[in-house]
């Protein structure tokens, strides 16, 4: 066999080791991607959930308790945003409004012993703290599963295969605002608060 020959046989090895690594890589990619797909649908599963359980809290509340009317316009609203939402950002964005709507009714209607003693609204609380246990789980598995795509897409040279064929980074569940700052309580009163 002459050298050329030798050589042609050498750069086609090359080539489909690459064609093959090439291939690999992408379908890795593609598993990761819906992988992350997959736990975003958790995530939409889960805050359906929610959302079918709030009105009926709402209705137990409204019919034992005088709640201000933009609580509950608060929560319609949160609730069409959410359903509306496309992008993991208005998911998140929306959900925190959510959250924030519901836990003004919920404080509202601590202050009735008639809806705290009805059997329905603890029954209800009961399921809506695992369903808002179960987003925060399915938001880490997001997270998690985001974080390890996002890193493959940017190593070297997964990366070179990743922006030839339109991988984009995912977006990432973030903790709210407010959620990161440290309460302050102040014991010197006679009853304590918290800031």
């Amino acid at each position: 066999m002459s050298t050329g020959g030798i050589i042609g046989i050498g750069i086609l090895v090359v080539i489909v080791i690459l064609v093959i690594a090439s291939i690999s890589t992408y379908n890795g990619l593609v598993t990761k991607r819906q992988n992350v797909k997959t736990q975003l649908s958790q995530i939409d599963t889960e805050l359906q959930r929610r959302n079918d359980l709030i009105p009926n809290l709402v209705n137990t509340v409204k019919g034992a308790a005088n709640v201000e009317k933009s609580i509950y316009d608060d929560i319609a609203n949160a609730r069409t945003k959410l359903a509306g939402a496309s992008s993991v950002k208005e998911k998140d964005a929306a959900n925190t409004e959510l959250d924030g709507a519901v836990s003004r009714l919920l404080v509202v209607a601590e202050q009735y012993p008639t809806v705290q003693s009805n059997s329905q609204f603890r029954d209800l609380t009961v399921e809506l703290e695992g369903t808002e246990n179960r987003i925060r789980q399915t938001r880490g598995k997001y997270n998690t599963a985001a974080g390890e795509y996002n890193a493959d897409i940017q190593k070297f040279p997964t990366s070179l295969i990743a922006n030839m064929t339109g991988f984009r980074e995912a977006d990432l569940f973030k903790a709210d605002d407010s959620a990161t700052k440290v309460p302050t309580v102040d014991f010197s009163s006679s009853t304590a608060s918290t800031k």
